[in-house]
């Protein structure tokens, strides 16, 4: 594909150790730390597909599905999954894995809108994407509706 690149060229792998200061009087991870992380992986895996900086426009959803707790190794994926003129949709998924059992298990999913820009600040075009994968492929269908939604809610 022309001037398209495939998804698996922007996933990026984070690993965390959720420590003390990290966490609320439950021992699980806050909310807010967790959000930073989200918006760090998913600005990394924009800047590998735009090739250059990007802004965050939109947390477009995030879902806490169960908590991560002190000691918990929190691993964020995140892939850019559909592209607009000068915009890029990133799935975020975050897991806990516990070192000790092996066990693991999704704690949050978050949709970013990330925007390319120039050293000006204004908005560049970027390249589009292409599933390879079946999760991708699902990811890359459904990234029209969750377009048009959060168009939506934007009043756009």
């Amino acid at each position: 594909m022309e001037n398209a690149f495939p998804m698996s060229q922007s996933r990026t792998i984070q690993s965390h150790l959720v420590l003390p200061p990290d966490t609320n009087h439950h021992l699980s991870i806050f909310g807010g730390k967790v959000l930073a992380y989200i918006d760090e992986v998913a600005a990394i895996a924009s800047m590998k597909h735009a090739k250059g900086e990007i802004v965050t426009a939109a947390f477009d959803s995030v879902d806490f599905k169960s908590p991560a707790n002190v000691g918990d190794i929190l691993e964020l994926e995140a892939v850019v999954t559909s592209t607009g003129k000068t915009s890029m949709e990133v799935y975020v998924r975050v897991k806990t894995i516990n070192f000790r059992t092996g066990e693991e298990k999704i704690t949050t999913e978050s949709f970013v809108t990330n925007v390319a820009i120039d050293n000006q600040g204004k908005p560049v075009p970027v390249a589009k994407v292409y599933p390879e994968t079946d999760e991708e492929k699902e990811l890359f269908e459904r990234g029209l509706l969750r377009r048009q939604q959060s168009m939506e809610r934007r009043g756009k």
